[in-house]
């Protein structure tokens, strides 16, 4: 019981941050030309084929009222429109920057109708969660709305009127929190209490996990598609698409984001709704081809499409330790940041002239002690951190940070939205001993993984059941 109550306070406890993270991963599904996934295509068929009277030039009389809100499916009675699914591709779009000429007439149809099918499971969860009577409060909802605005350091009036500046609603935002908190609340009712981890699961991991210790093990995600003989070469083109996609990606943050979203949308792994995250597991533990693939992969790459006998995966390697090793990530560290801002406006090549004083002046450095002057001398501001983990930091900058001695610093990185900024390492406690997740957090682990794909056999049932009209 202990267990399970446990878990109910650690899913009430996400209540708050699970729907911002699937605003995030729905943001990243904008990218470099977007989702390339093969459409139908239709044939012309001439006129004297069709037995009808058709001419090949012809004017429409009419045309259609863009302030009428057509249906684009009806689900059990729910009414999807074609203003629900534009409102939800402008936020994509915003996180874009608003250009929507990165971005192919084909490539826009299939982000919305991606965004479609979200929304036909978002109302089913909806649903089922109200049938169960599970209802999200307009209260509770407007108090989540108000903590992404203060997030924004907007008032919700502000935030709601620049939803609506970029074609979007505040609608929309609650829309998709209401779906995300229902269903959660409906799994800690219907799947976690009957979801159960015996003492003697944990302690055969714990006892593997001894006899494995120094051994390497890998940190993967993965977004995999099934495969058979019939459509093995079109699914493998799909795969190829998709990581052309992600490869374009500037740095290794934005693809590991896009990699995320798309394994959440498009992998046919139970690991799908963890944004493909595996977390670490042995090389032993992976089909042949896979095994073989990211024992050689460097860390932040990766790899594929690779063919296994149920299909193709994509692998991406996150991170790579020994298991129950000492990990250089868990270390503690004091920093100073040399951070160069630049005002609205800046072109592009006056913030590269900037990165480049930035950079040379770097080489200058010799240890902490001459942060400031340095910075002084190139208009920069001093920031410090006495004390942060290593692995609280964005991916990259752990990889980069964990390989740094005292004095040293990173190469600049940042964003000319963002600024630019360097990071020196001033002092550093590295972990003493090994450490090892204890037995509560593997038998959360446990449980979660269960959860997660009991969940989703359970949209997939109200898929399966559901009466859907498209319009």
């Amino acid at each position: 019981m202990e267990a399970i109550e446990d878990t109910k306070l650690r899913v009430t406890q996400k209540l708050y941050t699970v729907s911002k993270k699937r605003i995030k991963r729905t943001v990243a599904m904008i990218f470099a030309g977007g989702v390339a996934v093969a459409a139908p295509a239709f044939l012309l068929a001439q006129s004297d084929n069709l037995g009808l009277k058709l001419p090949q030039q012809m004017t429409v009389f009419g045309k259609s009222n863009p302030n009428v809100h057509k249906a684009t499916a009806i689900v059990n009675g729910t009414i999807i429109t074609n203003t629900d699914i534009e409102q939800r591709f402008a936020l994509i779009l915003a996180s874009a920057g608003g250009d929507v000429s990165r971005i192919s007439e084909e490539d826009r149809n299939m982000a919305r109708l991606q965004i479609l099918r979200n929304l036909i499971d978002e109302t089913l969860e909806i649903q089922e969660a109200k049938a169960n009577d599970i209802i999200i409060t307009p209260t509770e909802l407007d108090q989540i709305f108000e903590h992404y605005a203060r997030n924004m350091k907007k008032t919700p009036e502000a935030f709601s009127a620049d939803l609506q500046a970029i074609g979007s609603s505040a609608k929309s935002v609650k829309r998709q929190v209401e779906a995300d908190m229902a269903w959660r609340r409906l799994l800690g009712r219907r799947v976690e209490p009957f979801v159960n981890i015996s003492n003697e699961e944990v302690q055969n991991i714990i006892n593997r996990m001894k006899a494995a210790k120094g051994k390497d093990e890998y940190h993967i995600a993965e977004i995999f598609f099934s495969a058979n003989d019939t459509n093995r070469a079109e699914v493998r083109a799909k795969a190829n698409k998709i990581q052309d996609q992600i490869l374009q990606r500037g740095n290794t943050n934005e693809r590991m984001g896009l990699f995320s979203a798309f394994a959440s949308q498009y992998s046919e792994a139970s690991s799908a709704a963890r944004g493909g995250d595996m977390g670490f597991i042995q090389a032993e533990q992976l089909p042949d081809a896979l095994a073989a693939v990211v024992k050689n992969m460097p860390v932040g790459s990766l790899m594929g499409p690779i063919e296994t006998p149920g299909g193709f995966s994509i692998v991406a390697l996150l991170e790579k330790q020994q298991i129950l090793g000492i990990d250089p990530k868990d270390a503690i560290v004091a920093l100073k940041q040399i951070y160069v801002n630049f005002p609205p406006g800046t072109s592009q090549n006056v913030a590269d002239e900037k990165t480049a004083k930035l950079r040379d002046a770097t080489k200058e450095l010799k240890g902490c002690g001459s942060v400031d002057e340095i910075a002084h001398k190139i208009g920069a501001d001093v920031m410090s951190n006495d004390q942060i983990s290593i692995r609280s930091m964005p991916l990259l900058l752990q990889n980069m940070v964990a390989k740094l001695q005292v004095g040293e610093s990173t190469l600049p990185f940042g964003s000319i939205q963002e600024g630019v900024s360097v990071l020196v390492v001033c002092g550093r406690d590295d972990p003493k001993v090994a450490k090892q997740p204890n037995f509560q957090q593997i038998h959360n682990q446990l449980q979660e993984d269960r959860v997660n794909k009991r969940a989703i056999r359970y949209l997939r049932d109200l898929r399966r059941d559901a009466i859907i009209d498209y319009r």
